[in-house]
C-alpha cells in the first residue's frame, strides 16, 4: 500500500513503524529471557506494542479511508498477534 505523503501520514507511519518494529524486538528479547517471570514480562511488552500498533493503524485508516481493504487485512493480522500474545501470557500464568 502506498499512502499519500503528507505531514499527518508521515508522522503516523513513523509511529506505526516504531511500534511494529518494537513487537519483533521485544519478542526476540523474550526468547532470551532469564526466567519465566522475565519472559512473561517481555511478552507483556509485546502485547502493549501490538495495541499501540493497532492504535496507529486505526488513525491511519481514518485519515485514509480510500485504503479500507488494505487496512482491514492489516487489522486482522494485528488482532491475530494480540490473541497470540494474550494466549502466551495466559498460559504462563496458569503454569505458575
Amino acid at each position: 500500500m502506498k499512502l499519500p505523503k503528507n505531514p499527518v501520514n508521515n508522522r503516523m507511519i513513523e509511529q506505526l513503524i516504531g511500534s511494529g518494529g518494537s513487537i519483533g524486538a521485544n519478542y526476540c528479547e523474550a526468547n532470551e529471557a532469564e526466567s519465566k517471570k522475565d519472559f512473561t514480562h517481555k511478552i507483556g511488552i509485546c502485547k502493549k506494542e501490538v495495541k499501540e500498533t493497532r492504535y496507529w493503524l486505526n488513525l491511519l485508516f481514518h485519515a485514509n479511508p480510500n485504503y479500507s481493504e488494505q487496512f482491514k487485512t492489516l487489522s486482522i493480522e494485528v488482532q491475530e498477534l494480540l490473541l497470540i500474545f494474550s494466549k502466551i501470557i495466559s498460559s504462563c500464568r496458569k503454569a505458575v
